[in-house]
């Protein structure tokens, strides 16, 4: 590459998430000059506004919810005050602690030139540069990898734009409980986002468009997840739509609803959007490099994580999804055994587990009962719930239930949701067997310890009998 084309790298990375930032460092350590671009913070989404804080925060609404059932378990406790300020700070501190510990092993690899500011194309291998502080840099290497993300979408709402509103990244820096959250969404992430409030002492509204909660799940898991939320105190509207928004008094947002009842007007003291992301792109300037995208504008691959352009790729959720830090740690193992170890990796094919981190968790992997039956394939279904698993009981979580889809004809498992106390925890263990072609019989007939949540699987899989 030569000089006139740019500063000279063997590779260039474009944000430094959970894919970007091992593949800067590996690519380095195997002998590759590389640049690493960072808009604002080293991580990505998950350490720095995702899996790390929510969770985080999660942690302490659960507190906060245990606290408040100590009755339940014989243990007397006085009234229950959620200090959000200081549920903040100990995200932050984590946020903190999680992010310098990236960018400090970034820093120390010899090789690796961390530049913060937008990246944007200027040709198929050259990037310009405006870093936030000094001058526009041109950059020029034969691999480019791109790591960029989501970004929030907007609602399409009637006067959304002319209220205050919160994205999943700005209400976790509120620093007292809202009185009345309302959520745009019940995906994944309003579904966490609804009960962690709730649980903080909110009033909790989630609207949904769509009939179910978490559409992409079988109706039977959607239908049990707005059971547990209900029971929890939120107020769940289905097949519904916000179609106006205005300032109330007091800064409050006024919402005016559609639901299957006929139209109801909301007073909400907060707003939160989850209503989907969108591949972060719109800086990138790919049309400069010849980069193809889906419809739905996401970067194109192939198995191989390689875009359109040779010597390009792209990694995480910009390639349109699956939308979870694991997958994008996996795309980056892709990429360092072809880029660096010379293999022939693919993401083809491969287990895609996930988690929701509800309480109690959804734990999900493999293909749903609607999926299996769909493809037309001989399917048995075993269900249990989590009522029936002696652990729930002893420590009163019996909520929800655990479903498992198994091959009719080579008795292999080929999904599992597990709606229940440390549900994903439960479908790791799925997960593992499916990884091992293990048939359902080896689970059903094997010894686990006495009382844990493992041995579910022995009744579960003697439904089959």
């Amino acid at each position: 590459m030569s000089q006139a084309n740019g500063e000279a790298y063997d590779a260039i990375v474009i944000g430094s998430g959970q894919g970007g930032g091992p593949l800067a460092t590996a690519l380095a350590r195997g002998g590759r000059k590389t640049a690493l671009v960072e808009r604002k913070w080293v991580g990505g989404s998950c350490i720095n506004y995702g899996c790390t804080p929510t969770k985080t925060m999660i942690a302490s609404a659960r507190v906060a919810y245990l606290a408040r059932r100590g009755a339940d378990f014989g243990v007397a406790t006085g009234p229950v005050r959620v200090d959000l300020a200081r549920v903040r700070q100990r995200k932050r501190d984590i946020v903190e602690s999680f992010r310098t510990g990236s960018e400090r092993r970034i820093v120390q690899t010899p090789g690796v030139d961390l530049i913060f500011g937008e990246a944007s194309f200027a040709g198929p291998h050259t990037v310009q540069v405006a870093p936030t502080d000094g001058e526009p840099r041109r950059l020029a290497a034969p691999i480019i990898c791109i790591n960029t993300g989501l970004r929030p979408v907007e609602p399409r709402i009637e006067g959304i734009d002319r209220v205050p509103t919160l994205d999943s990244t700005a209400i976790q820096e509120l620093d007292e409980v809202p009185e009345h959250l309302v959520v745009l969404g019940g995906g994944y992430i309003g579904v966490e986002f609804g009960q962690m409030f709730r649980r903080f002492g909110a009033r909790v509204t989630i609207i949904q468009h769509g009939a179910h909660l978490l559409d992409r799940e079988d109706s039977d898991v959607s239908d049990e997840v707005a059971k547990i939320l209900r029971e929890d105190g939120i107020d769940v509207l289905l097949s519904s739509e916000a179609q106006r928004a205005e300032v109330g008094a007091g800064g409050r947002v006024l919402l005016s609803v559609r639901t299957p009842d006929g139209e109801r007007r909301l007073d909400g003291s907060h707003v939160l959007k989850a209503t989907g992301r969108a591949p972060d792109v719109a800086a990138l300037n790919l049309s400069a490099a010849g980069i193809a995208t889906t419809d739905r504008g996401a970067i194109r691959v192939n198995d191989r994580l390689e875009t359109s352009v040779p010597g390009v790729y792209a990694m995480g959720d910009v390639k349109g999804g699956p939308a979870f830090t694991h997958i994008s740690y996996d795309d980056f193992r892709v990429l360092r055994t072809n880029l660096v170890d010379g293999g022939s990796a693919s993401i083809a094919g491969r287990i895609v587990p996930y988690t929701v981190f509800m309480d109690p968790q959804l734990g999900r992997v493999g293909a749903t009962e609607t999926e299996a039956r769909n493809a037309g394939r001989p399917i048995r279904v075993a269900k249990m719930p989590m009522s029936w698993i002696a652990r729930a009981l002893e420590v009163d979580e019996s909520r929800g239930f655990i479903k498992v889809v198994v091959d009719g004809e080579s008795d292999q498992i080929l999904g599992c949701a597990a709606l229940g106390l440390e549900g994903g925890e439960l479908m790791a263990m799925i997960e593992i067997a499916m990884m091992g072609h293990l048939p359902f019989t080896a689970l059903r007939d094997g010894i686990f310890a006495h009382p844990t949540l493992a041995e579910a699987w022995n009744n579960v899989f003697s439904e089959f009998q």
